[in-house]
């Protein structure tokens, strides 16, 4: 998430597409050679500072934000996964992924990405009219929220695993808790798994 500008971006939006498909995302590699070409430019016209404040920053601190903000709406505490048996398309809409509340500034930053399980039942609804669709449908009202609080970040943050028997995120700290299974447990299982 904090190097999300290289990682995500860079690499996973750019390179990547590219390389699986060239002619389909010529345009990445495009973006690419933009962000070096003015990297270059303000380099050697401008020097390292401005480079760094005017270009560099913006795009890691916005990137690194952007990532955080589609982490938290996908792991908070409340979220529910189901299994391929009980998953329902409407469900899984508006239990796995939040409505992260947010000021109207913010909300015109993001598009209105906090609107994001009105984005998962239905992607055609373009984002200007996505609180028209929340203020109208009262279902959609009833989303799990996050904030970009202090405490709900430390709490989403903290969300690392699934655990399908207590049907909810854990911390590391929490699954180490855990009771281990014992070795001929183990063993069951690995048989079981490979068989």
């Amino acid at each position: 998430m904090f190097f999300s500008y290289f990682t995500l971006f860079l690499y996973g939006m750019c390179l990547q597409s590219f390389l699986s498909s060239p002619k389909r995302h010529w345009d990445s590699l495009m973006v690419i050679l933009l962000h070096i070409s003015i990297s270059v430019f303000l380099v050697v016209e401008f020097g390292w500072t401005t480079w760094f404040l005017s270009f560099f920053f913006p795009f890691f601190l916005s990137h690194m934000l952007g990532a955080y903000l589609f982490y938290a709406q996908h792991n908070f505490p409340g979220v529910v996964f189901r299994s391929n048996k009980d998953w329902n398309y409407s469900k899984a809409a508006l239990e796995s992924s939040s409505y992260m509340v947010m000021n109207p500034v913010m909300q015109w930053i993001t598009a209105n990405i906090g609107y994001h399980h009105i984005h998962h039942l239905n992607a055609r609804i373009p984002f200007y009219r996505l609180p028209e669709a929340m203020k109208h449908i009262p279902e959609l009202q009833r989303a799990t929220t996050t904030r970009l609080t202090p405490s709900d970040v430390v709490a989403c943050l903290k969300l690392k695993v699934w655990d399908p028997e207590q049907n909810r995120m854990l911390s590391f700290a929490e699954m180490e808790a855990l009771p281990q299974p014992s070795a001929s447990m183990k063993k069951e299982l690995t048989a079981e798994h490979q068989s």
